[in-house]
C-alpha cells in the first residue's frame, strides 16, 4: 500500500472538493479562500489513485501557508485519518489548525493533534421568522455603490441609523448577514430588525442566511439570537 501527499492544483482536486462540500449543510467561512489565491492545496493518493485532499492558508499573513482549513478523505479511507494528517503536517509543514466545530473530521483532528485551542468566532444559522416592527422605520436598499459601502440602510425620521448588506464569499447557497447601527441608537430594536429584514433579503435571492461573529462580542451574539438565528458552531484554533 503505496500513500502519496503532493502539493497540486485546485483543479485537480475540485471534484474532491465537490464531495466536501456535498457533505456538510452549513455555510463554510473558508470558501472564498481558493478562489481569492491564498491557498495551498495537497491531493493524497492511495496506490496511485485520489483519496483525499487538504489545504492550507495563512492564519496571520495571508502569504503564508501554515493553517491547515480543509481536510477530506474519502468515506473508506477515514479510519487512516489520523496517519493522513500528521504526514500531511510533516509534508506542508503546518503548525496551525483553524476550522469548525460543525466540521467534524477536522474537529476532531484538532482535539487529537492540536493544543492551546480556543475559539474565535461564534457561527449562526437561521432558526426562525421574526416579525419586528419599530415606529417611523424603513428598511432599503442604500442605492451606494462602493466596494465598502452598505447595500441597505434603515431609516427612523429620515435618518440613517443602521446599515447592512450581504457577503457572497460562502458556499452556495449561503450567504453572510452583516450589519452595524449607529452608536447613538443601539439598545432599541434596530439591530435585530436590521437582521431580520436582511435575513428576508436573503431568501428572496434563493440563498440561506448565515451570520457570524467574535467570540467576546455579547451584544452582537444577542442580536443575532433575537433576530431568529441560532448557534450552530464556533470556528477554533490550535497549535500543533
Amino acid at each position: 500500500m503505496q500513500f502519496n501527499i503532493l502539493k497540486t492544483s485546485l483543479a485537480e482536486i475540485q471534484e474532491l472538493r465537490n464531495l466536501f462540500l456535498a457533505e456538510i449543510s452549513f455555510q463554510f467561512v473558508y470558501h472564498k479562500c481558493h478562489a481569492a489565491g491564498w491557498a495551498d492545496t495537497y491531493i493524497f493518493t492511495l496506490n496511485g489513485s485520489p483519496v483525499g485532499y487538504g489545504s492550507l492558508w495563512g492564519k496571520n499573513n495571508r502569504t503564508d501557508r501554515d493553517t491547515v482549513f480543509e481536510f477530506y478523505l474519502l468515506e473508506p479511507f477515514r479510519r487512516l485519518a489520523d496517519k493522513v494528517f500528521r504526514e500531511f503536517a510533516r509534508v506542508s509543514g503546518a503548525t496551525y489548525i483553524n476550522c469548525q466545530s460543525n466540521d467534524t473530521c477536522l474537529t476532531a483532528i484538532l482535539f487529537e493533534h492540536a493544543n492551546t485551542i480556543h475559539a474565535e468566532a461564534i457561527l449562526f444559522e437561521d432558526s426562525i421568522q421574526t416579525n419586528f416592527e419599530v415606529s417611523h422605520t424603513v428598511f432599503r436598499k442604500s442605492g451606494l455603490r462602493g466596494e465598502h459601502d452598505p447595500q441597505y440602510i434603515l431609516e427612523q425620521n429620515g435618518q440613517v441609523v443602521a446599515s447592512g448588506g450581504h457577503v457572497w464569499s460562502y458556499n452556495f447557497p449561503y450567504i453572510d448577514i452583516y450589519y452595524e447601527v449607529e452608536e447613538e441608537h443601539r439598545q432599541k430594536g434596530l439591530g435585530s430588525l436590521i437582521t431580520q429584514e436582511l435575513k428576508n433579503e436573503a431568501y428572496r435571492m434563493n440563498r440561506v442566511p448565515s451570520a457570524r461573529c467574535n467570540i467576546k462580542n455579547i451584544a452582537s451574539k444577542a442580536t443575532l439570537l433575537k433576530a431568529g438565528m441560532r448557534v450552530c458552531g464556533h470556528i477554533l484554533l490550535g497549535k500543533l
